[in-house]
């Protein structure tokens, strides 16, 4: 007796195809709608998820990157001289040159400079024996202007090793050493980045290194030791015939605002004017940072409405940004336009962005520098520009305190997007609890439909018997 069965099959993608070749039903094509029917809603909801987080996800990196771009450009900008008001100019910068701040008054200035100050520069007497002459051990004193200082000459110690350790010591006091050397032996140097009268160098506490330093280096003479050339002078110059004297020829107070470096012997003019063109090219640059930062948010959160097509016979569809309607950018702008339009008071009458021509596109939230309302502002605020940028107080350190709290480490964007990745982690276990689910359902459903296709072989094998049975006797009867 033949009988005839379904057959099973594992097909070349891996799934499990199922033939019933004894009922004449597709148990595969069965098992498979049953099977949908049960994980698509799961499935769909899965898909969904991971689809929004992922672009949630994508937003918020979109938007930490323009934080922090922003950021950087602003501290780029955030001091006094970017946003200089004034400009100081000599006419000759071999004689002096010349910066200013917004304290400065505009005019001209004549400097004739009749001496720059100078360092001490001294030397020891002549020895024979070059640098590696021995030096007796003992403490090494060396006074400048009224100030000591110390350096310990240990057994063995050679004229070079005195300078290595004069070096090391004093370097950050600006006193250094070194050895000049001809045919006739070697001499100790020593010099300061001190300058003006009273700076002389001098050394006691080993007799072979003592240096006078207010007396003259004979240079025929071995055993002199003394300063070189001169002994350290002030700075001699006049302003608009004004004699005056100082120390260093950095000078910082003699003009009201304005930083003389006194350069060499010799006239100039100092001319101190506005400088609204470079103020005004900072100001850009701020605006533009601005507008870089915002145009990125505006993406992020824009709506966009497509109208019905009567050709197509489309709807009117709208498609929104990743991170439309969230409420952490609604706070975040709030915020940044707060601190645009908040009162400085302490830059004078100069208090609001708005003074300058700084507004505010009412559309896109951009902002625009208006030329005419700028040239009016500079007629009387250039110098109090500066203050309400820059400074502890100053608009672009506000605006940084604020995006800090989202990009920092820690902060709000991270955080954000911790949570955002643990949802799509908590996703991925769903999915595979999914897959799990999904073939198990697979293989006790086709176990069941196989079981019935073999049932229905089985029935169909024993009819064909008996009917063959009932046609032999018939013949039989015959």
């Amino acid at each position: 007796m033949t009988s005839t069965t379904s057959t099973t099959s594992v097909s070349s993608s891996g799934g499990i195809t199922v033939s019933g070749v004894g009922s004449g039903i597709d148990t595969s094509a069965i098992v498979s709608a049953l099977v949908k029917a049960s994980t698509s809603p799961k499935q769909t909801q899965i898909t969904k998820a991971e689809t929004a987080t992922n672009t949630t996800l994508s937003g918020i990196g979109s938007l930490k990157s323009a934080l922090e771009a922003f950021q950087t450009a602003a501290a780029a900008l955030n001091n006094t001289n970017t946003f200089m008001g004034l400009t100081a100019a000599s006419s000759l910068e071999t004689v002096v040159k010349a910066t200013s701040s917004n304290t400065a008054s505009p005019g001209n200035y004549a400097l004739d400079v009749t001496k720059i100050a100078t360092a001490s520069k001294v030397a020891s007497k002549l020895f024979a024996s070059g640098p590696s002459t021995a030096i007796n051990s003992g403490t090494l004193a060396i006074t400048q202007g009224g100030k000591s200082y110390s350096v310990n000459v240990g057994s063995g110690a050679t004229l070079s090793s005195v300078r290595d350790s004069i070096n090391t010591s004093l370097s950050s006091s600006g006193i250094s050493a070194n050895i000049v050397t001809d045919s006739n032996g070697s001499r100790l140097v020593l010099t300061s980045t001190t300058t003006g009268a009273g700076s002389d160098i001098s050394t006691s506490g080993i007799p072979e290194l003592t240096i006078d330093g207010t007396s003259q280096l004979d240079a025929a003479d071995t055993t002199s030791a003394g300063f070189i050339t001169a002994r350290p002078v002030d700075a001699a110059y006049t302003i608009d015939g004004l004699a005056m004297t100082s120390s260093s020829n950095t000078i910082d107070s003699a003009i009201s605002g304005i930083s003389l470096s006194l350069t060499g012997v010799g006239k100039s003019t100092v001319t101190v004017a506005s400088d609204s063109d470079t103020l005004k090219t900072s100001v850009q640059a701020f605006v533009d940072a601005y507008n870089t930062m915002m145009t990125v948010v505006n993406k992020q959160t824009k709506v966009t409405s497509t109208g019905a097509t009567t050709s197509t016979s489309d709807s009117a569809t709208t498609s929104s940004g990743p991170l439309t309607g969230d409420a952490m950018v609604r706070k975040l702008v709030a915020q940044v336009h707060g601190a645009l339009t908040s009162v400085s008071t302490t830059s004078g009458s100069l208090s609001v962005l708005s003074q300058l021509g700084v507004g505010t596109n009412s559309v896109t939230g951009l902002l625009t520098l208006d030329d005419n309302k700028w040239n009016t502002a500079m007629k009387t605020q250039y110098g109090n520009v500066a203050s309400l940028f820059t400074g502890k107080d100053g608009l672009i350190t506000k605006m940084d305190n604020i995006l800090e709290g989202y990009t920092q480490t820690g902060g709000v964007l991270e955080t954000r997007q911790k949570t955002l990745n643990a949802k799509l982690s908590d996703l991925d276990n769903q999915q595979d609890a999914l897959d799990r689910r999904t073939e198990s359902l697979t293989a006790i459903l086709t176990a069941k439909y196989t079981a019935m296709d073999t049932l229905v072989a089985q029935l169909n094998s024993t009819s064909n018997s008996v009917l063959s049975t009932l046609e032999a006797m018939n013949k039989s009867d015959d």
